[in-house]
């Protein structure tokens, strides 16, 4: 298996890691990351791999068999050896951006308090899928109350809860497309805010930020129309 050291620092930029094996499509797994891998509607990490022999651009990061994570590398180039100790490099502005993007939709699902039916997080714009029967027509209030949300400064914290506690309190998954994994015994909760002054609670196995501050002010683009009764809010960074 793969340690998935982004699971308990979102912040961590650098890593040693060893090269467990190379995929037979030449991808490299290694023995622990900090390069998220494509899921939950986030997209995979890029960066840099460096040893003594040499070096490579990694495009993005995806998942492999079991609970390996795969590092895609950019273009075809030698690869470190297996058995080799690497750097790990994150391209953090883009890893950092994807994490604003992916705290403030779960603040989006705070204030349009609907179900939602899809997603989808980039560097610079997000959207959420919604099940809204009826049109959306206070965008710009809605938009002002996000804002004031992110203002708060709220806490972002993860903790976990038994798959029986997921079952006993099905209203903690917003998402309808996708159910939070299953197989460990145990769910992954991404809480925003603290006690009485709680914003939201739900599964979810992406990064964010530390503190909703970081995600600076956003702006809601278009609402699309996706079927009856399925509606696309776009959300974009500001900066």
């Amino acid at each position: 298996m793969t340690q998935d050291l982004f699971r308990s620092d979102s912040y961590k930029r650098d890593a040693r890691g060893m090269v467990r094996h190379i995929t037979t499509e030449g991808g490299i797994v290694l023995d622990q990351t900090i390069f998220y891998p494509t899921g939950g509607g986030q997209p995979g990490d890029s960066g840099r791999l460096t040893w003594d022999e040499g070096a490579i651009e990694i495009a993005t990061t995806i998942k492999g068999e079991g609970t390996d994570i795969v590092l895609v590398p950019a273009e075809p180039s030698a690869l470190p050896p297996e058995g080799v100790a690497v750097k790990q490099e994150l391209d953090w502005d883009r890893r950092h951006r994807h994490m604003r993007v992916h705290t403030a939709l779960h603040l989006l699902s705070v204030v349009i308090p609907l179900p939602v039916t899809g997603g989808q997080i980039g560097a610079e714009k997000g959207r959420l899928d919604f099940n809204m029967p009826v049109a959306l027509e206070n965008k710009d209030e809605i938009e002002e109350t996000l804002n004031k949300l992110i203002a708060c400064d709220f806490p972002v914290t993860t903790e976990s809860i038994s798959e029986v506690e997921l079952d006993a309190n099905p209203g903690l998954v917003k998402t309808m497309s996708v159910q939070p994994p299953r197989g460990t015994g145990h769910i992954r909760l991404v809480r925003i805010g603290e006690g009485d002054n709680m914003a939201d609670l739900q599964p979810c196995g992406g990064t964010h930020v530390a503190h909703t501050i970081e995600i600076g002010r956003v702006r809601l683009g278009k609402v699309e129309n996706k079927g009856k009764q399925n509606r696309r809010v776009h959300l974009h960074l500001e900066d």
